[in-house]
């Protein structure tokens, strides 16, 4: 099983990022991919909550052999296969009557997540595929998205259970997302803070021939011995004389800013 080891969570469902032909785009959802080591078998819980606000569960388990073997108590496919491509492919492959009914895909992407595709036979003949994008599940949510297992309709219960941790969800996400904005502009304007003091070194040990006036605007040259003067004279006044640096303006705490 070491092959199956990326694949071994509890994967969290991100709905807005996949694409669903066959079925209406879940609202949330849990698909947890487990080893049964007591029956040496692969099992597959899948939970969602639908567009319909309705919560729905199905769960299966495959030996992991390669080969097909039959599904008990399952009310759409009766039998079941896996197959392994490498540390980051493996697919399902679930049957009735004989014939492959749904092939399932699961793919590590290069981000960590999970990409699980579903190719389902319809009734005419044709297949309809869904993709869905999983990330691994930090904390416990009760429903997933998959359409694969048996449909089962929930207890009231467990309905209110998901609105109320969904609700929780979304204020903490929120309350994160507030975090980390207010995190990326104190980057931002540590950034730009530094770049102030690296011009400002820059300048303070250039030529200066004058007492710079705050507000004004000056330009800083490079000569061609590799030394810096500042100047008030705008770099085509020099007749492309000197390489220009950059136009600055000295601020009231003595730094420097380049103006574009």
């Amino acid at each position: 099983m070491n092959e199956l080891y990326n694949f071994l969570f509890s994967w969290q469902l991100f709905p807005e990022m996949g694409t669903y032909q066959s079925n209406q785009r879940p609202k949330s959802g849990i698909y947890k991919i487990v080893y049964n080591e007591q029956r040496s078998a692969l099992q597959i819980e899948l939970n969602w909550v639908g567009i319909d606000n309705n919560a729905y569960t199905s769960e299966y388990s495959i030996n992991p052999d390669g080969q097909q073997h039959p599904i008990e108590n399952n009310m759409i496919f009766d039998a079941a296969s896996y197959s392994f491509k490498d540390h980051k492919n493996f697919s399902i492959h679930l049957y009735l009557n004989g014939e492959t009914f749904i092939s399932i895909a699961h793919e590590i992407l290069h981000n960590g997540y999970l990409k699980v595709i579903e190719s389902k036979r319809n009734e005419d003949g044709s297949f309809s595929e869904d993709i869905s994008i999983y990330h691994k599940q930090l904390s416990v949510l009760p429903y997933a998205a998959s359409v694969a297992g048996a449909v089962i309709k929930p207890t009231e219960a467990g309905v209110i259970k998901h609105k109320a941790l969904s609700a929780m969800e979304e204020q903490t996400d929120l309350q994160l997302n507030q975090i980390r904005q207010q995190i990326e502009l104190l980057a931002s304007q540590a950034q730009e803070i530094n770049r102030r003091k690296e011009l400002s070194m820059m300048i303070y040990n250039a030529q200066l021939s004058f007492t710079p006036v705050m507000g004004n605007i000056y330009h800083l040259y490079e000569k061609k011995d590799g030394s810096f003067f500042l100047s008030m004279i705008a770099p085509h006044e020099w007749n492309n004389q000197f390489n220009t640096i950059a136009t600055v303006k000295m601020l009231a705490d003595h730094t420097w800013i380049e103006i574009k």
